[in-house]
């Protein structure tokens, strides 16, 4: 037993382990009760990939949380944002935290189902092959943390791309809104001139009446004066007769004017109301501007912002993501060309003597079938067999014991009616 501890002490097992240490021992899935009893080697292994499994659910907690902020914070110039948004950040924070402690228990549930490999430094095809669903996963997961992040370091540059976009854009909706606005506009003056026509008709057509009369009028004066025609003075009965159509004419010049007054009153009123339609118009324009402004300002999204990145970053986006990749995929990879250690071999100890203790046994068979003879891994389960094979004792013996009652039944039964045959018949 001293030879134990001694060799405890040598290989530093006896050391006191720091929070930190173990907290990095459960990113990696690892057992810590069985590593308190492996070399400082092992403890070291395992705390690295749980070092690793961490800064990858700490790296998914900032980029979740800056594709939060960027997606539900307000919107603005691309190169003039606005100050940081208070409840857009309060919900990024508390997002970033969910997204981080996801990824964090998907890396650790990947990494500690990968398990050790063949226990060699080399990845064979089968390895790889059953490692595969893991790093497919890997890569989905290397791809969404990658993507915010790529984001952020080229900021900068994305902004200026973007501002581009944003008044490009802008400048397509005011001019789209331009023609929209001219052509309503134009549609409403020709609607008005009409109307003024009509109107500027009527009374040119009552003011050549009133002129005409008018001038009917001053050549009767002169007549009568003696100015024109005869030459003589005085209203004879041609100058009378003229004198009352003159009237009879201004009667019904007035009556005509009575007639359209409500007509010439509904043109006038629909020659305002265009003339207040072509001012809203106007007016609606810059209202539209505002509108477009706010619409080219919904550019600037995260999507939006991927598809720049990707665009003007060159190599750099899929540099992010290798190095992304890497730190999601390492521990994958790292734990398929590790050499088997002390803990691995303590592990596999641990598992033979929980299935021993627990009655499972697991051994090699030869199965012969078409493709010839091929080893089988039979598993016994003992306690099963053994509580299958004491039920089947059991209700064996409950039907010994039930035969022998039916048996004595029938035979006292039997010499009742010996004894006493009246007793079981009647007669008809």
């Amino acid at each position: 037993m001293q030879e134990i501890k001694d060799y405890l002490v040598e290989y530093n097992t006896t050391k006191p382990v720091s929070k930190a240490t173990k907290f990095l021992w459960w990113c990696a899935g690892a057992d810590r009760q069985i590593l308190l009893q492996c070399p400082m080697a092992d403890r070291v292994k395992y705390a690295g990939i749980g070092g690793i499994v961490f800064c990858t659910g700490l790296l998914a907690a900032f980029s979740g949380g800056y594709a939060f902020y960027t997606i539900f914070s307000p919107k603005g110039d691309a190169v003039n944002q606005d100050p940081t948004d208070l409840p857009s950040l309060i919900g990024a924070a508390l997002f970033a935290i969910v997204w981080g402690l996801i990824i964090l228990n998907m890396d650790r549930f990947i990494v500690s189902s990968t398990g050790k490999g063949d226990g060699t430094d080399a990845i064979t095809g089968k390895e790889f092959v059953q490692a595969l669903p893991r790093i497919i996963i890997a890569i989905i997961l290397g791809f969404a943390i990658s993507s915010p992040l790529e984001v952020r370091i080229l900021k900068t540059e994305i902004n200026a791309e973007l501002q581009n976009k944003q008044d490009d854009y802008l400048m397509s909706l005011n001019m789209k809104t331009d023609s929209i606005t001219n052509l309503q506009m134009k549609n409403k003056k020709t609607d008005l001139s009409k109307v003024e026509n009509e109107i500027k008709g009527i009374e040119q057509n009552f003011e050549k009446q009133r002129i005409e009369i008018l001038d009917g009028r001053k050549r009767l004066e002169d007549e009568i004066a003696g100015r024109i025609g005869s030459g003589k003075a005085g209203e004879g009965p041609a100058a009378k007769a003229q004198k009352e159509n003159l009237n009879k004419q201004e009667v019904e010049l007035q009556d005509k004017k009575k007639a359209k007054e409500p007509e010439i009153i509904a043109l006038r009123d629909r020659y305002t109301r265009l003339n207040t339609e072509l001012d809203l118009l106007d007016k609606g324009r810059d209202e539209k501007y505002k509108k477009n402004q706010l619409i080219a300002h919904q550019l600037d999204g995260l999507m939006e912002r991927i598809h720049i990145s990707h665009a003007i970053g060159g190599v750099v986006p899929w540099l992010i993501f290798l190095v992304l990749l890497s730190i999601e995929a390492g521990p994958i990879f790292f734990k398929m060309i590790m050499n088997k250690g002390v803990y691995e071999y303590l592990v596999d100890n641990n598992k033979e003597r929980f299935k021993a203790h627990s009655g499972v046994l697991v051994s090699d068979e030869l199965v012969h079938g078409k493709d010839g003879a091929n080893h089988a891994e039979k598993i016994s389960y003992l306690e099963v067999e053994k509580e299958v094979e004491a039920k089947k004792r059991q209700l064996e013996k409950q039907s010994d014991l039930t035969s022998d009652i039916i048996d004595k039944w029938h035979a006292k039964k039997k010499d009742d009616i010996n004894a006493n045959p009246e007793s079981y018949y009647t007669e008809g």
